[in-house]
């Protein structure tokens, strides 16, 4: 059925998992080992609570559906794998079951990938979550306090083009939002200028695996990684006291400053342009499952 699939020797793809496993354990190996005492840290649990990820689903090498990798016993028995005379490949069954969240993510990353980079919102919708409410999301202190935060957010405007933030708005910060969001109108307001925008194709990466390769998971979650933390750094919270992964506290974009905003932006551009070419990567992959997945089941 469809293409003669790529065969990748053993000693080709474990060279491909080594040094896949060694690329995940440079960017977050020290968090891996701390969260297994029990340690918990504001920046980087997000990657993995709020999108429902295992640490085996990032440090496991997967080649992608169209491969069989020879000599493959450790993939028996993993999710849309099949093992015959030893060697292991993604079933075609199991990309027929996924046929409709492909064609959903394939349609979100069109739809995000059609639109210019809207720049400067100034990561408001932390902000936003905090506004005029005792309760916070993080337990870190907010560095400007209760008063100071919501004069923040009165002094600007809220530009949130993402329902998955938006939804966690106050009642009070909703309101003053530019658009009135909803999770109908995701396809249709979602932009490659939105911080959670480029890190949900981790999500996607995560939710269509193995059908998609690690590799490009990898590049995802390095990216998404990078977001989070201009996310967070730019966020009401007082983050002095954390540490990243290369051991650096994680320095506040003042984004109530014009200096702070102009930081903010610069950023937010060189992630924009970095998550650009992942996006066309990953609807590349994407369209090539929609066009086999349709062949599969005509």
């Amino acid at each position: 059925m469809g293409h003669p699939a790529r065969i990748l020797e053993r000693s080709d793809w474990s060279a491909r998992a080594d040094e896949h496993r060694a690329r995940i354990e440079t960017l977050i190996g020290p968090y891996f080992r701390a969260r297994r005492t029990g340690a918990t840290h504001p920046v980087i649990d997000f990657l993995f609570t709020y999108y429902a990820a295992r640490p085996a689903q990032i440090t496991r090498w997967h080649p992608g559906f169209g491969t069989v990798l020879l000599d493959a016993p450790e993939y028996d028995g993993l999710r849309g794998y099949q093992i015959c005379d030893g060697a292991a490949q993604v079933t075609w069954d199991h990309l027929v079951d996924k046929a409709d969240l492909v064609a959903g993510t394939l349609r979100i990353l069109e739809a995000t990938a059609s639109r210019p980079p809207r720049l400067g919102c100034f990561g408001l919708h932390e902000w936003a979550m905090v506004y005029r409410t005792d309760e916070k999301r993080h337990r870190n202190p907010l560095r400007l306090g209760a008063a100071g935060t919501d004069a923040v957010v009165e002094d600007n405007r809220l530009l949130c083009t993402h329902f998955d933030a938006f939804r966690f708005f106050t009642d009070s910060a909703r309101g003053r939002n530019a658009v009135e969001l909803s999770r109908a109108d995701t396809v249709a307001n979602e932009q490659p200028g939105c911080l959670h925008a480029t890190m949900d194709m981790y999500r996607y990466c995560l939710r269509l695996s193995p059908l998609v390769g690690a590799d490009l998971l990898a590049d995802c979650f390095d990216l998404a990684l990078t977001a989070r933390e201009l996310d967070m750094r730019a966020s009401p919270y007082d983050l002095s006291d954390v540490l990243d992964m290369r051991g650096d506290p994680y320095l506040p974009v003042p984004i109530e400053t014009p200096e702070g905003r102009a930081r903010y932006v610069t950023e937010q551009t060189e992630i924009a342009r970095r998550g650009a070419a992942l996006r066309d990567k990953l609807i590349d992959a994407t369209r090539a499952l929609d066009a086999a997945s349709r062949t599969a089941r005509n």
